[in-house]
């Protein structure tokens, strides 16, 4: 009886120990570049987006991430390209306004280093996607004094995998996307 009741409050404290985490917008970013004309990238952002991290072990090994991204926040700098890149050539943000990415495992590689896989689901197309990440560590932030964890998740995916502007060609916008998110996430108390 004694061993079932250790191993009940052993299951409880991990239960309680669990964490849900959302992203911190004013200090987190989910950017993107891709080839212009094969001399030089064209970068952006989207701007109206959240990231959940949840995890039960300190190590975070058990971590999953979930993204959404609201695909009408597109935004390049440059208003004609960002309309451009909602209309049915790209994005087809009439038919499918959301990015979404679910992570399907963490993995620890060297240091810092993390491998990140999931499914990411872009224009109505899903594919299991394969990204680094890094566990930049946490500390406690001075503005708010709360402990805030810090990521940066890096990857490139194929454009033409999800169906997003496949009538232009790889010397007009390049079919390699490079994704480069920071992203910052306080631990609520």
């Amino acid at each position: 009886m004694k061993t079932f009741l250790v191993s009940v409050l052993m299951i409880a404290s991990g239960l309680l120990s669990a964490q849900t985490l959302t992203n911190d917008p004013a200090h987190s970013r989910l950017g993107f570049a891709a080839n212009h004309l094969m001399i030089s990238q064209v970068e952006g952002n989207f701007t109206d987006f959240n990231v959940t991290l949840s995890y039960t072990k300190e190590d975070l090994s058990d971590a999953k991430f979930t993204v959404n991204a609201k695909l009408t926040s597109v935004n390049t700098g440059v208003e004609a390209r960002d309309n451009h890149l909602r209309s049915a050539d790209f994005f087809d943000v009439a038919k499918y306004p959301d990015l979404k990415f679910v992570s399907t495992s963490f993995t620890k590689k060297i240091g810092n280093e993390y491998e990140l896989i999931g499914d990411l689901t872009i224009h109505g197309v899903t594919k299991s996607v394969k990204l680094k990440a890094y566990y930049n560590g946490m500390i406690v932030n001075p503005m708010s004094n709360e402990q805030t964890l810090g990521f940066t998740i890096k990857g490139k995916i194929n454009k033409n995998d999800f169906g997003v502007g496949t009538e232009f060609p790889a010397a007009v916008v390049g079919n390699e996307i490079t994704i480069v998110s920071n992203l910052e996430f306080p631990v609520k108390k």
